[in-house]
């Protein structure tokens, strides 16, 4: 073990962990930053599609509301750094925000870089060194947190410490970094794993209408996913996508938050490709297409309903030949038509891979973790912060959210600990 002797080690350089290093270093404390990559924040570079969608501007309540996965187990911690707080956080350190559809923050840039640039800064204003080795195990003595170690190429060495945040993230896109050192590193200490999953994840589809319509984008559309027994797990609308494999897009990405439970449900998306109309004016709309284009042909009648590319499949599933003329259509026809375009069924056969997820549901049990400081309740002077807690929310900018909020929390409860040692 090297002689270097910190208060604080925070293990991992995303945003949960940043914002706990800056929390600490802030209220005075001595602090080391570990990162396993050559730069900080890796993974928010990613998030919102490069542009980093900061939180949500919404309420406490409507942040928790939001989260799909132990959201009573936040209440402290948005309660006390609310979206309000982050947007003044990032305001203080110079960054401008603008709010967008679905009240989602953004740098007013659009670049991610700027809010990284601004942690970072921040974090070296306040002296907080950042080391870029790969924590591999916290030690204890006498029942406390006394160091970190890191693997190096000609060996192992190591830094002393009063407390440990562990903000290490998930398994999603291992490319930044998010590959569970965290969860090996808790559970040797007696931490309790939930097994991680994918969370605002694709979904594959064995129907082979995807692939025909694959890379079209339907927008103001509602999908209602029903489990068992036919009950909805979820319906909301908005955009969607088609995909060689099955469906993405934002409103799949939420879905798939809800189904939790592959082995076991069949999972049916349905979709209202017009939601803004019941099913009896959409029917006099049909009735009035048919007549008003009495002599051409299906295939080139429901332009003015449905994308182009979705026509020939809309087609095959009322069972109306494409060259068939609109005069020619069957009430049942007819009425097969209708169907389909307010219940488009997509089966769902899972998700697809964890590393393509958003975020990874599932990690550190929560009920061993103090809600209010995010400190172990079973080794003292371990903290914990973001993606590595078995907590999720939908997409919006409320995971990032919960890592602002987690990583406060940590920060501050540290440096209670280190107080009181």
């Amino acid at each position: 073990m090297s002689g270097t002797h910190y208060d604080l080690i925070v293990v991992g350089g995303g945003a949960a962990g940043m914002m706990a290093a800056i929390t600490a270093a802030r209220l005075g404390a001595e602090v080391c930053l570990l990162e396993r990559n050559p730069k900080v924040g890796r993974k928010l570079y990613i998030t919102g599609k490069g542009r980093c969608n900061v939180t949500n501007h919404c309420t406490p309540e409507e942040a928790l509301a939001a989260t799909t996965r132990n959201g009573r187990f936040l209440y402290s911690s948005i309660s006390r750094t609310t979206p309000a707080n982050v947007e003044e956080f990032f305001t203080g350190l110079g960054v401008e925000l603008k709010v967008e559809r679905g009240n989602r923050v953004f740098p007013r840039s659009d670049r991610a870089s700027d809010i990284i640039d601004a942690l970072f800064q921040e974090l070296k204003r306040l002296k907080v060194p950042v080391i870029h080795e790969r924590a591999s195990e916290i030690c204890i003595q006498d029942g406390a947190v006394r160091a970190v170690e890191v693997r190096k190429d000609k060996g192992r060495t190591g830094f002393g410490c009063k407390a440990v945040i562990l903000a290490t993230g998930g398994v999603s896109y291992p490319a930044t970094g998010s590959t569970g050192d965290g969860y090996r590193m808790a559970e040797a200490l007696g931490h309790t794993i939930v097994e991680p999953c994918p969370s605002l994840v694709p979904l594959v589809s064995p129907d082979s209408c995807c692939g025909q319509m694959q890379g079209l984008t339907l927008k103001n559309v509602q999908l209602t996913v029903r489990g068992q027994k036919g009950k909805i797990v979820y319906r909301e609308q908005g955009e969607l996508l088609f995909t060689h494999f099955g469906l993405s897009g934002p409103l799949v990405l939420s879905a798939s938050a809800h189904m939790r439970d592959f082995e076991r449900v069949k999972y049916v998306c349905s979709i209202d490709l017009k939601p803004a109309l019941d099913e009896s004016v959409l029917d006099a709309r049909l009735l009035r297409e048919l007549g008003e284009n009495a002599n051409r042909d299906m295939g080139n009648l429901l332009g003015s309903l449905v994308p182009k590319a979705m026509i020939p499949v809309l087609l095959a599933r009322a069972g109306i030949p494409g060259d068939k003329k609109a005069h020619n259509v069957t009430r049942e026809e007819r009425r097969r038509l209708l169907e389909a375009l307010k219940h488009f069924t997509v089966p769902v056969s899972g998700p697809r891979p964890i590393e393509e997820a958003i975020i990874t549901s599932g990690g550190i049990k929560v009920g061993e973790v103090d809600p209010k400081t995010m400190q172990s309740k079973k080794v003292p002077g371990l903290f914990f912060a973001g993606e590595l807690l078995d907590v999720d929310a939908y997409t919006g900018g409320f995971n990032l959210q919960i890592a602002w909020a987690t990583g406060r929390a940590a920060g501050e409860g540290a440096v209670e600990f280190i107080g009181a040692g």
